[in-house]
Protein backbone atom coordinates (compact mmCIF):
# COMPACT_ATOMS: atom_id res chain seq x y z
CA UNK A 1 0.00 0.00 0.00
CA UNK A 2 1.42 3.33 -0.41
CA UNK A 3 2.10 5.34 2.57
CA UNK A 4 0.65 8.97 1.23
CA UNK A 5 0.23 11.28 -1.18
CA UNK A 6 0.47 14.96 -1.82
CA UNK A 7 -2.75 15.34 -3.45
CA UNK A 8 -6.05 15.70 -0.81
CA UNK A 9 -9.08 13.83 -1.51
CA UNK A 10 -13.26 14.64 -0.81
CA UNK A 11 -14.44 11.56 1.14
CA UNK A 12 -17.96 10.87 1.61
CA UNK A 13 -18.97 8.72 4.92
CA UNK A 14 -21.83 6.99 4.40
CA UNK A 15 -23.32 5.20 7.52
CA UNK A 16 -27.24 4.43 8.56
CA UNK A 17 -27.70 5.76 11.69
CA UNK A 18 -24.91 7.63 13.92
CA UNK A 19 -25.48 6.24 17.61
CA UNK A 20 -22.84 4.96 19.65
CA UNK A 21 -21.73 1.77 19.01
CA UNK A 22 -18.52 -0.56 17.19
CA UNK A 23 -19.86 0.81 13.98
CA UNK A 24 -20.25 4.08 14.64
CA UNK A 25 -17.27 4.61 16.61
CA UNK A 26 -15.15 3.18 13.62
CA UNK A 27 -16.75 5.82 11.34
CA UNK A 28 -16.07 8.95 13.61
CA UNK A 29 -12.43 7.71 13.47
CA UNK A 30 -11.89 7.59 10.41
CA UNK A 31 -13.71 10.84 9.87
CA UNK A 32 -11.36 12.43 12.61
CA UNK A 33 -8.16 10.44 11.41
CA UNK A 34 -8.69 11.03 7.57
CA UNK A 35 -9.39 15.00 7.94
CA UNK A 36 -6.14 15.15 10.24
CA UNK A 37 -4.80 14.29 6.84
CA UNK A 38 -5.90 17.32 5.13
CA UNK A 39 -8.61 15.10 3.24
CA UNK A 40 -11.89 16.94 2.94
CA UNK A 41 -14.44 14.71 4.89
CA UNK A 42 -18.50 14.54 4.87
CA UNK A 43 -20.42 12.17 6.85
CA UNK A 44 -23.90 11.88 5.55
CA UNK A 45 -25.83 9.46 8.29
CA UNK A 46 -30.23 9.09 8.14
CA UNK A 47 -30.33 9.46 12.25
CA UNK A 48 -27.78 11.73 14.56
CA UNK A 49 -29.53 12.15 17.89
CA UNK A 50 -27.02 14.68 19.90
CA UNK A 51 -28.19 13.73 22.56
CA UNK A 52 -26.55 9.96 22.02
CA UNK A 53 -23.75 9.75 19.77
CA UNK A 54 -19.88 10.59 20.18
CA UNK A 55 -18.65 13.85 21.28
CA UNK A 56 -16.50 14.12 18.19
CA UNK A 57 -19.09 14.66 16.67
CA UNK A 58 -16.61 4.88 2.48
CA UNK A 59 -19.94 3.63 2.25
CA UNK A 60 -20.57 1.47 5.61
CA UNK A 61 -22.91 -0.85 6.65
CA UNK A 62 -25.46 -1.10 3.72
CA UNK A 63 -23.83 -1.92 0.37
CA UNK A 64 -27.17 -0.54 -1.92
CA UNK A 65 -25.94 3.01 -1.67
CA UNK A 66 -22.84 1.65 -4.04
CA UNK A 67 -24.46 1.66 -7.50
CA UNK A 68 -25.83 5.28 -6.86
CA UNK A 69 -22.18 6.53 -6.07
CA UNK A 70 -20.98 4.44 -9.05
CA UNK A 71 -22.92 6.64 -11.13
CA UNK A 72 -20.19 9.55 -11.28
CA UNK A 73 -17.41 7.03 -12.75
CA UNK A 74 -14.79 9.07 -11.07
CA UNK A 75 -16.12 8.04 -8.15
CA UNK A 76 -13.86 5.46 -6.23
CA UNK A 77 -16.03 3.40 -4.09
CA UNK A 78 -15.08 1.53 -0.35
CA UNK A 79 -17.24 -0.73 1.17
CA UNK A 80 -16.59 -1.76 4.89
CA UNK A 81 -18.23 -4.30 5.74
CA UNK A 82 -19.38 -5.02 9.61
CA UNK A 83 -20.55 -8.05 9.03
CA UNK A 84 -22.89 -9.56 5.94
CA UNK A 85 -26.57 -8.17 6.52
CA UNK A 86 -27.82 -10.92 5.27
CA UNK A 87 -27.04 -12.80 8.67
CA UNK A 88 -28.04 -10.27 10.41
CA UNK A 89 -31.74 -10.30 9.14
CA UNK A 90 -34.38 -12.96 10.08
CA UNK A 91 -34.91 -15.71 8.22
CA UNK A 92 -36.62 -17.50 10.26
CA UNK A 93 -40.02 -17.61 8.60
CA UNK A 94 -41.08 -18.80 4.58
CA UNK A 95 -42.41 -14.88 4.36
CA UNK A 96 -39.54 -13.40 5.71
CA UNK A 97 -37.60 -15.84 3.67
CA UNK A 98 -39.35 -14.87 0.33
CA UNK A 99 -39.19 -11.33 1.49
CA UNK A 100 -34.98 -11.34 1.85
CA UNK A 101 -34.03 -13.09 -0.77
CA UNK A 102 -34.28 -10.47 -3.24
CA UNK A 103 -32.61 -8.62 -0.65
CA UNK A 104 -29.50 -10.62 0.04
CA UNK A 105 -29.26 -11.16 -3.58
CA UNK A 106 -29.00 -7.32 -4.15
CA UNK A 107 -26.20 -6.96 -1.19
CA UNK A 108 -24.07 -9.73 -2.85
CA UNK A 109 -24.31 -7.80 -6.44
CA UNK A 110 -23.78 -4.25 -4.75
CA UNK A 111 -21.09 -5.34 -2.51
CA UNK A 112 -19.11 -6.27 -5.41
CA UNK A 113 -19.34 -3.19 -7.37
CA UNK A 114 -17.19 -1.61 -4.43
CA UNK A 115 -13.40 -0.62 -5.72
CA UNK A 116 -12.33 -1.84 -2.58
CA UNK A 117 -14.30 -4.08 0.35
CA UNK A 118 -12.99 -3.67 4.24
CA UNK A 119 -13.69 -6.21 7.03
CA UNK A 120 -13.04 -5.77 10.71
CA UNK A 121 -11.21 -9.04 11.30
CA UNK A 122 -9.80 -12.43 9.86
CA UNK A 123 -12.98 -13.64 11.40
CA UNK A 124 -15.25 -11.38 9.29
CA UNK A 125 -13.52 -11.82 6.48
CA UNK A 126 -14.04 -15.82 6.56
CA UNK A 127 -17.70 -15.41 7.12
CA UNK A 128 -17.98 -12.99 4.39
CA UNK A 129 -16.04 -15.74 1.88
CA UNK A 130 -18.68 -18.34 2.75
CA UNK A 131 -21.51 -15.92 2.68
CA UNK A 132 -20.79 -14.39 -0.20
CA UNK A 133 -19.68 -17.52 -2.49
CA UNK A 134 -20.47 -15.78 -6.25
CA UNK A 135 -17.68 -12.74 -5.08
CA UNK A 136 -15.18 -15.45 -3.69
CA UNK A 137 -15.51 -17.41 -7.10
CA UNK A 138 -14.58 -14.52 -8.66
CA UNK A 139 -11.59 -13.49 -6.44
CA UNK A 140 -13.54 -11.11 -5.15
CA UNK A 141 -12.20 -11.02 -1.26
CA UNK A 142 -11.80 -8.86 1.49
CA UNK A 143 -9.04 -6.83 3.17
CA UNK A 144 -8.67 -6.50 6.47
CA UNK A 145 -8.86 -2.96 8.74
CA UNK A 146 -8.95 -3.54 12.18
CA UNK A 147 -10.74 -0.49 14.28
CA UNK A 148 -9.39 1.18 16.20
CA UNK A 149 -9.48 3.24 19.96
CA UNK A 150 -7.81 6.38 20.59
CA UNK A 151 -4.89 5.34 23.46
CA UNK A 152 -5.01 8.99 24.82
CA UNK A 153 -8.09 8.99 26.63
CA UNK A 154 -6.94 6.37 28.98
CA UNK A 155 -4.28 6.79 31.71
CA UNK A 156 -2.12 4.69 34.01
CA UNK A 157 -4.87 4.11 36.85
CA UNK A 158 -3.12 4.55 40.68
CA UNK A 159 -5.02 1.77 42.13
CA UNK A 160 -7.45 -0.84 40.83
CA UNK A 161 -10.62 -2.26 43.02
CA UNK A 162 -11.83 -6.65 43.08
CA UNK A 163 -14.43 -5.07 40.36
CA UNK A 164 -15.29 -6.78 37.69
CA UNK A 165 -16.84 -4.64 34.73
CA UNK A 166 -18.83 -5.71 31.79
CA UNK A 167 -19.58 -3.47 29.10
CA UNK A 168 -21.97 -4.04 26.21
CA UNK A 169 -25.26 -3.34 25.18
CA UNK A 170 -28.52 -4.83 26.68
CA UNK A 171 -29.08 -7.26 24.13
CA UNK A 172 -29.54 -10.74 24.75
CA UNK A 173 -26.75 -11.71 21.46
CA UNK A 174 -24.60 -10.21 24.37
CA UNK A 175 -24.59 -12.58 26.76
CA UNK A 176 -23.85 -10.73 30.07
CA UNK A 177 -25.63 -13.69 31.55
CA UNK A 178 -22.32 -15.50 31.47
CA UNK A 179 -20.62 -12.42 33.37
CA UNK A 180 -23.44 -12.77 36.33
CA UNK A 181 -23.52 -16.63 36.38
CA UNK A 182 -19.75 -16.54 36.25
CA UNK A 183 -19.57 -13.76 39.20
CA UNK A 184 -21.94 -15.56 41.55
CA UNK A 185 -19.67 -18.52 41.01
CA UNK A 186 -16.82 -17.25 42.85
CA UNK A 187 -19.47 -17.31 46.15
CA UNK A 188 -20.67 -20.88 45.26
CA UNK A 189 -19.55 -23.69 47.79
CA UNK A 190 -17.65 -25.20 45.35
CA UNK A 191 -15.69 -21.56 44.32
CA UNK A 192 -12.03 -21.67 43.35
CA UNK A 193 -10.97 -19.22 45.80
CA UNK A 194 -11.89 -21.22 49.26
CA UNK A 195 -9.35 -19.55 51.33
CA UNK A 196 -9.38 -16.20 49.98
CA UNK A 197 -11.67 -12.94 51.42
CA UNK A 198 -13.50 -12.15 48.32
CA UNK A 199 -16.15 -10.26 50.42
CA UNK A 200 -15.42 -6.79 48.68
CA UNK A 201 -15.29 -8.33 45.05
CA UNK A 202 -17.94 -7.34 43.00
CA UNK A 203 -19.29 -6.46 39.00
CA UNK A 204 -20.66 -3.88 37.39
CA UNK A 205 -22.76 -4.46 34.55
CA UNK A 206 -22.96 -1.01 32.21
CA UNK A 207 -23.85 -0.57 28.57
CA UNK A 208 -25.69 0.97 25.63
CA UNK A 209 -29.61 1.28 26.79
CA UNK A 210 -32.43 2.70 24.87
CA UNK A 211 -36.02 2.44 26.58
CA UNK A 212 -38.01 2.49 23.65
CA UNK A 213 -36.23 -0.65 22.41
CA UNK A 214 -38.85 -3.71 23.94
CA UNK A 215 -35.18 -5.89 23.99
CA UNK A 216 -33.24 -3.58 25.86
CA UNK A 217 -36.04 -2.98 28.43
CA UNK A 218 -36.80 -6.96 29.18
CA UNK A 219 -33.42 -8.24 29.47
CA UNK A 220 -32.32 -5.58 32.10
CA UNK A 221 -34.53 -6.76 33.92
CA UNK A 222 -33.66 -10.15 32.75
CA UNK A 223 -30.51 -9.55 33.94
CA UNK A 224 -31.51 -8.34 37.04
CA UNK A 225 -33.80 -11.02 38.06
CA UNK A 226 -31.10 -13.73 37.21
CA UNK A 227 -28.71 -11.82 39.91
CA UNK A 228 -31.20 -12.16 42.42
CA UNK A 229 -31.72 -15.47 41.51
CA UNK A 230 -28.09 -16.07 41.85
CA UNK A 231 -28.14 -15.13 45.57
CA UNK A 232 -25.32 -11.81 44.12
CA UNK A 233 -27.73 -9.03 43.64
CA UNK A 234 -26.31 -7.00 46.35
CA UNK A 235 -22.79 -6.89 44.38
CA UNK A 236 -23.96 -6.07 41.09
CA UNK A 237 -24.62 -3.14 40.18
CA UNK A 238 -26.60 -1.98 36.97
CA UNK A 239 -25.30 1.46 34.82
CA UNK A 240 -27.22 2.02 31.61
CA UNK A 241 -26.10 4.65 29.01
CA UNK A 242 -22.85 5.93 30.90
CA UNK A 243 -20.97 8.20 29.05
CA UNK A 244 -17.09 8.12 27.53
CA UNK A 245 -15.83 9.83 30.95
CA UNK A 246 -17.92 7.84 33.21
CA UNK A 247 -16.86 4.43 31.06
CA UNK A 248 -13.03 5.75 31.77
CA UNK A 249 -13.76 6.06 35.20
CA UNK A 250 -15.16 2.58 35.35
CA UNK A 251 -12.54 1.32 33.34
CA UNK A 252 -9.75 2.68 35.36
CA UNK A 253 -11.01 1.25 38.91
CA UNK A 254 -11.70 -2.26 37.62
CA UNK A 255 -9.85 -5.59 38.17
CA UNK A 256 -10.67 -6.89 34.98
CA UNK A 257 -13.48 -6.66 32.15
CA UNK A 258 -15.46 -9.65 31.24
CA UNK A 259 -16.51 -9.35 27.48
CA UNK A 260 -19.23 -12.35 26.59
CA UNK A 261 -20.33 -12.04 23.14
CA UNK A 262 -20.09 -14.94 21.30
CA UNK A 263 -18.29 -15.02 17.67
CA UNK A 264 -18.32 -10.99 17.86
CA UNK A 265 -17.18 -9.81 14.53
CA UNK A 266 -14.52 -7.87 16.17
CA UNK A 267 -15.62 -6.27 19.30
CA UNK A 268 -14.46 -2.56 20.06
CA UNK A 269 -14.90 -3.18 24.06
CA UNK A 270 -11.58 -5.16 24.78
CA UNK A 271 -9.52 -2.99 23.16
CA UNK A 272 -10.74 0.14 24.93
CA UNK A 273 -10.00 -2.41 28.23
CA UNK A 274 -6.83 -3.01 27.18
CA UNK A 275 -5.89 0.42 26.13
CA UNK A 276 -6.56 1.50 29.66
CA UNK A 277 -4.45 -1.07 30.85
CA UNK A 278 -7.30 -3.69 31.88
CA UNK A 279 -6.48 -7.51 31.33
CA UNK A 280 -10.42 -9.19 29.18
CA UNK A 281 -11.69 -12.36 29.86
CA UNK A 282 -13.54 -13.10 26.79
CA UNK A 283 -14.70 -15.90 24.90
CA UNK A 284 -12.59 -17.74 22.32
CA UNK A 285 -14.20 -17.22 19.43
CA UNK A 286 -14.62 -14.45 16.57
CA UNK A 287 -12.63 -10.96 17.18
CA UNK A 288 -11.44 -11.74 20.43
CA UNK A 289 -9.58 -14.24 19.18
CA UNK A 290 -7.59 -11.76 17.21
CA UNK A 291 -6.94 -9.29 19.48
CA UNK A 292 -6.52 -10.66 22.73
CA UNK A 293 -3.40 -12.17 23.17
CA UNK A 294 -4.34 -15.50 25.34
CA UNK A 295 -2.36 -15.38 29.02
CA UNK A 296 -1.07 -12.40 28.14
CA UNK A 297 -3.10 -9.86 27.53
CA UNK A 298 -5.90 -11.58 29.16
CA UNK A 299 -7.96 -14.99 28.96
CA UNK A 300 -9.97 -16.76 26.24
CA UNK A 301 -11.96 -18.72 27.65
CA UNK A 302 -14.97 -21.50 26.65
CA UNK A 303 -18.54 -20.06 26.90
CA UNK A 304 -18.99 -21.52 29.88
CA UNK A 305 -19.73 -20.18 33.50
CA UNK A 306 -16.73 -22.19 35.19
CA UNK A 307 -14.61 -21.15 32.39
CA UNK A 308 -14.86 -17.22 32.96
CA UNK A 309 -15.07 -17.98 36.61
CA UNK A 310 -11.55 -20.05 36.78
CA UNK A 311 -10.12 -17.16 34.76
CA UNK A 312 -11.64 -14.89 37.52
CA UNK A 313 -10.45 -16.24 40.07
CA UNK A 314 -6.55 -16.57 38.93
CA UNK A 315 -6.97 -12.59 39.01
CA UNK A 316 -8.03 -12.00 42.42
CA UNK A 317 -5.45 -14.34 43.95
CA UNK A 318 -2.73 -12.29 41.97
CA UNK A 319 -3.56 -8.92 41.30
CA UNK A 320 0.27 -8.69 41.00
CA UNK A 321 -0.62 -10.31 37.10
CA UNK A 322 -3.26 -8.23 36.53
CA UNK A 323 -1.66 -4.86 36.53
CA UNK A 324 1.29 -7.25 34.59
CA UNK A 325 -1.03 -8.32 32.06
CA UNK A 326 -2.43 -4.98 32.29
CA UNK A 327 0.55 -2.99 31.15
CA UNK A 328 1.21 -5.66 28.66
CA UNK A 329 -2.01 -5.17 27.30
CA UNK A 330 -1.82 -1.43 27.05
CA UNK A 331 1.78 -2.14 24.55
CA UNK A 332 0.01 -4.44 22.38
CA UNK A 333 -2.96 -1.74 21.55
CA UNK A 334 -0.58 0.72 21.51
CA UNK A 335 1.06 -1.26 18.56
CA UNK A 336 -1.10 -2.52 16.55
CA UNK A 337 -4.62 -1.18 17.36
CA UNK A 338 -4.11 2.49 17.84
CA UNK A 339 -6.15 5.00 15.74
CA UNK A 340 -2.63 6.71 14.35
CA UNK A 341 -2.27 3.11 13.28
CA UNK A 342 -6.03 2.80 11.82
CA UNK A 343 -5.76 5.89 9.85
CA UNK A 344 -2.71 5.65 8.08
CA UNK A 345 -3.37 2.15 6.99
CA UNK A 346 -6.74 3.78 5.73
CA UNK A 347 -5.24 6.63 3.96
CA UNK A 348 -3.02 4.24 2.09
CA UNK A 349 -6.00 2.07 1.07
CA UNK A 350 -7.76 4.90 0.00
CA UNK A 351 -4.85 6.41 -1.85
CA UNK A 352 -4.01 3.27 -3.72
CA UNK A 353 -7.62 3.24 -5.06
CA UNK A 354 -7.82 6.77 -6.17
CA UNK A 355 -4.19 6.20 -7.94
CA UNK A 356 -5.73 3.05 -9.82
CA UNK A 357 -3.50 0.50 -8.23
CA UNK A 358 -3.91 -2.88 -6.42
CA UNK A 359 -2.29 -4.11 -3.80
Amino acid sequence: MAEGTNSKMNIAIIHPDLGIGGAERLVVDAAVELASRGHKVHIFTAHHDKNRCFEETIADQVSVVIPILKLKRSTKVVFYCHFPDLLLAQHSTLLRRMYRKPIDYAEEITTGMADLILVNSNFTASTFANTFKHLNAKGIRPAVLYPAVNVDQFNEPTSSKPNFLSINRFERKKNIQLAISAFAMLYSPNRVLKQQDISNASLTVAGGFDKRLKENVEYLEELKDLAEKEGVSDKIKFITSCSTDERNVLLSECLCVLYTPENEHFGIVPLEAMAAYKPVIACNSGGPVESIKNGVTGFLCDPTPQEFSSAMANLINDPQRAEEMGREARRHVVESFSTKTFGKRLNSYLVDIHRGKED
